[in-house]
C-alpha cells in the first residue's frame, strides 16, 4: 500500500507517525489519567485516535483498490491481516468475560457491534473491528459491481451516514452506520490525494494549518463541543491531509521518528491486546492499585504486541501475498494460453 503517487512516497512516511500517535492516543485515554474526571479528557483522547485511526485505513484501503482493483486479492490480503489475531483475541477474551454462546458468532464474524449486547466488557474494544470489518466488505462490493468507478462514490456515502448520525444524534456511536463515516472520511482524502477532484482540492488542503486543525479534532472530540463531533471525521480526514500534501515544520520531523514508525508497526497488535491485558491481574485492584502496575501493563502490551506483530502476523501477512501472487500467476498464464491459441 506505499506504492508511490504523483506527490511522492516519501511523503507517506507521515501517515505511520499518525498511526503511531493514533493508538497512543487510544492507550492513554484507556489506562492514563489525563485529567479531572469531570473534564472528560480520556474519553476525547480515545475517541480522537480512533479518529485518525479510521482516517488512515481508509485512506490505505482507498488507494490500494485505486491501484489495483482485484477484489479477490484486496479481501485475500486483508483477511490473513486482521482475522487470525483478532480471532485469537476473542478465542481468549469471551471466555475470560464468561460470554454466552450466542456471542460467540456475532464476534468471529465481525458484527457484534451492530447489536451491542453481544459486545463483552473484555472484548468489547473489538466494535472497531466489526467497522473496519463491514467496511472492507461494503467497498469491496461497490469495486466488484461498479470496477474502480465505484470508489466515486465513497464521498457520497461518507456524507450520507454523517447526516444519518446527525438525524440519530450520534456524536459517538460504535453501531457501523453511525461510526463509518469516520473511514470514509479518509477514503476521501485518498481520492483526492490522487487527484481525482483536481487540483483545486489538494492546493486547498495543503494551505490548512495542521496545527490549528490539531486543536479541532480535540474539540470535536470531546462530548461537551456537542454539533462538533459531526465534523470529527473531517478535521482527522484534513489533519493527515495537511500533512501529506504539504510539510509542516516541526509536525513533519515528529511523524517520521523511528519511534512512531515503531509504534506503527505494532499498532495493531497493541489495539487488539491492550484491553485483554487490562482485565487481567494487571488491571485489577482499586485505583491505586492499578496505577502501581500501569507500568507493568504497559510493558506487557508492548512485548505481546511486538512478539505478535514480528513472529505470528508477518506470517499470515506473508501468506496472504503469497496467495495474492500464485492466483496472480495462474490469470497471466491463463491469458496467455488463452492468446496463444
Amino acid at each position: 500500500m506505499s506504492a508511490a503517487t504523483p506527490h511522492g512516497k516519501e511523503h507517506l512516511a507521515v501517515l505511520d507517525g499518525w498511526r503511531g500517535i493514533s493508538i497512543l492516543l487510544v492507550l492513554a485515554g484507556h489506562f492514563l489519567p489525563l485529567g479531572p474526571r469531570p473534564w472528560q479528557l480520556n474519553g476525547t483522547a480515545a475517541v480522537a485516535g480512533m479518529a485518525l485511526f479510521f482516517t488512515l485505513s481508509g485512506f490505505l484501503i482507498t488507494r490500494f483498490l485505486l491501484q489495483r482493483d482485484d477484489v479477490v486479492d484486496f479481501l485475500t490480503r486483508r483477511l490473513c491481516r486482521i482475522v487470525p489475531l483478532a480471532w485469537i483475541a476473542m478465542a481468549v477474551a469471551l471466555p475470560m468475560a464468561d460470554a454466552p454462546a450466542s456471542a460467540y458468532l456475532p464476534h468471529f464474524l465481525f458484527y457484534a457491534n451492530v447489536n451491542p449486547e453481544h459486545l463483552t466488557s473484555v472484548a468489547g474494544h473489538l466494535w472497531s473491528l466489526c467497522v473496519e470489518m463491514q467496511f472492507y466488505v461494503g467497498v469491496a462490493l461497490l469495486v466488484w459491481m461498479f470496477g474502480r468507478r465505484g470508489l466515486y462514490l465513497l464521498p457520497v456515502l461518507c456524507v450520507a451516514f454523517t447526516l444519518h448520525r446527525v438525524a440519530a444524534g450520534a456524536h459517538v456511536d460504535i453501531v457501523t452506520w453511525r461510526r463509518v463515516d469516520e473511514i470514509l472520511a479518509g477514503a476521501v482524502l485518498a481520492l483526492a490525494y490522487a487527484n481525482k477532484f483536481g487540483e483545486g482540492s489538494a492546493r486547498f488542503v495543503s494551505r490548512l494549518s495542521p496545527y490549528l486543525l490539531v486543536v479541532l479534532l480535540a474539540i470535536s472530540s470531546h462530548p461537551a463541543s456537542g454539533f462538533v463531533n459531526y465534523f470529527r471525521p473531517y478535521i482527522a480526514a484534513l489533519l493527515v491531509g495537511a500533512t501529506l500534501f504539504a510539510v509542516a515544520p516541526g509536525l513533519d520531523a515528529l511523524l517520521k521518528t523511528r519511534v512512531l514508525a515503531y509504534v506503527a508497526a505494532i499498532s495493531y497488535a497493541l489495539y487488539v491486546i491492550h484491553q485483554i491485558l487490562d482485565h487481567t491481574w494487571l488491571g485489577s485492584g482499586d485505583k491505586l492499585a492499578r496505577y502501581v502496575k500501569r507500568p507493568l501493563l504497559f510493558l506487557a502490551t508492548f512485548a505481546l504486541a511486538h512478539v505478535s506483530t514480528f513472529h505470528f502476523e508477518k506470517h499470515w501477512i506473508a501468506f496472504g501475498k503469497r496467495l495474492s501472487e500464485r492466483r496472480q500467476r495462474a490469470r497471466t498464464a491463463a491469458a496467455d494460453a488463452t492468446d496463444a491459441k
